[in-house]
């Protein structure tokens, strides 16, 4: 049996371990088996994820998370650089994307993620959060407090998780498949915009009187915002 790809798993991550002299196209193929035979397994958890033997480059990476995004349905939190102890960075990483405070970590009023979410992919936070990044379609956004995403913003976002319909949700690019604030929720139909942007049109949703609205980020909108943490 080919072992040039070996998936070694625990609570709270996975180890992907690589053949170094193996073509890259090869271990495509074998992760892609090798994750679709595991996915009853695995399940939909919330997993971080390392790579062991064989180092890959940020454009590797993504493909291989698309790969495992396709053939499960686990939601892969963050890649790890394998150079310390997995299984405390592993649930470190994890019960912060579940939006559990560490007992040693200082309060936070805000957070920043870089990356892309892509379909399958779940990001939780206390708090308000900046994306560095797209939000893709099947992509999911769940904070308590604000959503800012420095992006396009096409998969759903919940703002506001705890009930507060004070909070907003910014993108660049607005065409979200739902958002939802506090309890208020609108969908692609009636919350994206019906005309594809040009260029650069940052947008702002807000809820007002139990609806949410979606307008230009102007000079007037900046001003009447209220900032939750």
């Amino acid at each position: 049996m080919n072992q040039s790809v070996v998936i070694k798993g625990n609570k709270h991550g996975i180890v992907v371990v690589l053949d170094a002299k193996a073509e890259f196209e090869v271990l495509k193929e074998q992760i892609e088996e090798r994750f679709k035979a595991s996915a009853k397994f695995f399940g939909n958890a919330d997993m971080a994820l390392a790579f062991e033997g064989r180092e890959l480059s940020t454009e590797e990476q993504k493909e291989v998370l698309e790969i495992i995004s396709k053939v499960s349905n686990l939601n892969i939190i963050c890649v790890i650089d394998n150079n310390e102890e997995q299984d405390i960075k592993f649930k470190q990483a994890v019960d912060s994307a579940a939006g559990k405070k560490e007992a040693e970590s200082p309060a936070n009023d805000g957070q920043f993620y870089k990356g892309t979410l892509r379909s399958g992919q779940v990001l939780e936070t206390e708090g308000s959060i900046v994306v560095l990044g797209d939000v893709n379609p099947g992509g999911r956004i769940i904070a308590t407090g604000n959503v800012v995403i420095l992006g396009s913003l096409r998969g759903n976002v919940f703002a506001g998780a705890n009930g507060n319909e004070d909070c907003f949700v910014v993108a660049l690019e607005m065409n979200p498949m739902q958002i939802k604030i506090g309890e208020v929720i609108a969908r692609s139909s009636d919350a994206a915009p019906k005309k594809k942007s040009k260029g650069i049109e940052p947008k702002i949703a807000y809820v007002d009187d139990g609806n949410i609205y979606i307008e230009d980020l102007g000079q007037e909108v900046l001003e009447d915002i209220r900032i939750n943490s």
